[in-house]
């Protein structure tokens, strides 16, 4: 089994072009499914249909989530096609599996108010002040993804022209800033970075106090502590300021098509839950206000 593995994973990458969450995640969901075969005395080319539906059924009898259990049916499809090209196997016992269908739950967003509230938090008085007030303003104003954001390099950046390139999962797209985001980076880029970088010769945009490209991780801590500081009785995730930077932007105006284009989404159906989402919250006024609705 572990042969079948490193030459999946080798397949993920040289092959399908995976990214470093998809091949974990991918990975991770094969090894479960290979626990589970040894539970039941299976091996992995003996796997039928129905041996994928009763271990999806066992997950779903551990309290997974409906979104795990087809994630997992996703790597095991994925799995067995890379088995069926190499000739392992003649036929993907996963191939008409049908996956367990997914609620999508409406994404949480700040008001504007909050949003205010939140950007206020980085003060402006040492280094790490500066740092964060860009970022927290570049990505409300932009709506990147947090991967996107620690992946930008300070040549992305065009504060003359106030636009910034990113290149997202499906194609480089050129991004608008606000007037006061532009001000956020120009302080940053040209007063605290300097300072901040190990290396002269460094090329990411924002850094951690160490000098090196910012993670994910220091990143996500960055949210948090300024939500603490904020004291908004919300989950702020990073995707939360993207989720209200589409939902702002619809609600004063701007048509689906451009906010898809901002976002980098390649299906129109994921931009659509924005307006989902504004259309929810016009029914819950009429219901809470309209004298025949109470």
């Amino acid at each position: 089994m572990t042969d079948y593995i490193k030459g999946y994973q080798a397949y993920l990458v040289g092959e399908r072009h995976a990214s470093a969450n998809t091949l974990s995640s991918y990975t991770r969901d094969v090894r479960q499914f290979e626990t589970y075969l040894e539970s039941v005395s299976k091996d992995i080319l003996q796997v039928h249909r129905e041996t994928i539906q009763k271990y999806m059924d066992w997950m779903t009898g551990k309290g997974k989530s409906a979104a795990t259990v087809t994630r997992s049916v996703a790597a095991l499809k994925s799995f067995y096609h890379y088995l069926v090209l190499e000739g392992y196997l003649q036929k993907n016992p996963a191939q008409n599996i049908v996956p367990v269908k997914v609620e999508r739950r409406l994404p949480q967003i700040l008001t504007g108010q909050e949003v205010e509230l939140f950007l206020e938090q980085p003060k402006c008085t040492d280094m790490k002040g500066y740092r964060d007030h860009a970022m927290l303003e570049l990505l409300y104003a932009t709506g990147i993804r947090v991967s996107e954001l620690i992946s930008l390099d300070v040549t992305d950046v065009n504060l003359a022209a106030g636009i910034i390139r990113c290149a997202g999962k499906a194609k480089v797209r050129m991004i608008p800033l606000y007037p006061a985001a532009v001000k956020a980076l120009r302080d940053y880029m040209e007063n605290i970075r300097p300072s901040m970088i190990a290396d002269p010769e460094e090329k990411a945009l924002f850094v951690n106090m160490n000098g090196e490209r910012m993670s994910r991780q220091g990143f996500w801590k960055i949210i948090k502590y300024y939500q603490e500081k904020a004291q908004i009785d919300k989950d702020i995730t990073p995707h939360t300021l993207r989720h209200s930077f589409a939902a702002h932007l619809l609600k004063n105006g701007a048509d689906l098509r451009s906010i898809q284009e901002m976002l980098g989404h390649a299906d129109i159906s994921s931009t659509q839950i924005y307006a989902n989402l504004i259309n929810q919250k016009l029914k819950d006024v009429y219901n809470k206000a309209h004298p025949r609705a109470m």
